[in-house]
Order: C-alpha cells, then sequence, then structure tokens
C-alpha cells in the first residue's frame, strides 16, 4: 500500500510539473506547432495533442531526469513533429502513382531510396511480417481485410458479423499492436 501512495505522490508531483510548464509555454508551443504545420490548423493541434500526451508520460515515467519542464516540451514537439514527417513519407513512399507500369525500364517506387533506408524499410517489413505470423487466424483475417484487400470498415464489419464502430476498434488495435511491433 505504501508503494502506491509514494506512486501517487510522484505522479501528482509530475502532473503538476506538467501542468505548469505547459501553462507557462502554451502560447509559444501554439505558434511552433502552426508553424510547423505550414498553417494548416487541424495539423497544429494534432501535433499540440500528440506532444501534450508525449510530454505528460514522459514525466510520469521518469520526473527524476527532468530539470527543464519547457525545454522538455519544445524537444518533445520537434519529436512529434519529426515522427509525423516521417510517417506522411513513408505513406508516400509505398506506392508512386506517377509510375508508367506499362514501361519496362520504370523502376519501383523505392529508386531514390538509400541503401540504408532501404535496408530499414526491409528490416521493417520482416518485423510487420513476423508480428502478423504470430496474430491469431481472425487477427490475421482483419489484416488481410483492410490492409491487404483495402476493405472500407462497413464491408469488414459485415464480413465479421460485427458492428461498424467495433470493426474501427479492432482496426484501430491492430494497427497499434503493429506500430509496437515494428516500433515506431
Amino acid at each position: 500500500m505504501e508503494r502506491n501512495e509514494t506512486e501517487l505522490g510522484d505522479y501528482a508531483a509530475a502532473d503538476a510539473m506538467f501542468t505548469i510548464a505547459w501553462r507557462e509555454n502554451l502560447p509559444e508551443l501554439e505558434a511552433r506547432a502552426r508553424r510547423f504545420a505550414e498553417g494548416q490548423r487541424d495539423r497544429a493541434e494534432e501535433l499540440l495533442g500528440n506532444t501534450a500526451m508525449k510530454a505528460w508520460l514522459f514525466m510520469r515515467n521518469s520526473p527524476q531526469t527532468i530539470t527543464d519542464p519547457s525545454g522538455i516540451l519544445f524537444v518533445v514537439m520537434r519529436h512529434v513533429f519529426l515522427d509525423s514527417v516521417r510517417q506522411r513519407n513513408r505513406d508516400r513512399e509505398v506506392f508512386d502513382r506517377n509510375r508508367d507500369i506499362d514501361n519496362d525500364a520504370a523502376g519501383f517506387a523505392h529508386d531514390g531510396v538509400s541503401a540504408l533506408q532501404q535496408l530499414e524499410l526491409d528490416e521493417q517489413l520482416e518485423r510487420v511480417i513476423a508480428a502478423v505470423s504470430k496474430m491469431s487466424r481472425e487477427q490475421r483475417r482483419l489484416f488481410a481485410y483492410r490492409f491487404i484487400d483495402d476493405l472500407p470498415y462497413p464491408e469488414i464489419a459485415a464480413r465479421l458479423h460485427i458492428n461498424q464502430p467495433l470493426a474501427r476498434k479492432r482496426v484501430e488495435l491492430l494497427r497499434n499492436r503493429l506500430r509496437t511491433a515494428v516500433g515506431d
């Protein structure tokens, strides 16, 4: 019981540290988020929300290592922004819709990728394949419906005999599991 009270005290201190730093720096954080998002309000809000969540979790998990809570917020925002840029780039690199598929000289979408980047992508793909192979039959079927067959949620729900919100939730959980396995 003592341990739980100690943890709650640590959490309360970390929460207070986060709250104070967040309130003090919110105008600057909002301005930086808008700048990173190139003025797109939705992206700026998403960046700000993700920053808040990751910074709060970091402060809760490692309060003893933090000497500058305000600085941590800006560092976390930069990391969240870079992660979002990498994710968008990965999403764009999967398909190159500008290639002429009838042209034998046309290469693959990853032709412009360096050898190191290609190695990282190959390793990431191997981790995804390993994660999918460890899934239950139902999870593999859901993976195939959503990511291979690219079925819309209403169709997935109908095939699995479940409602659409449950299908969305299962896909979200599957995505999270894959992200954890891949290490993103």
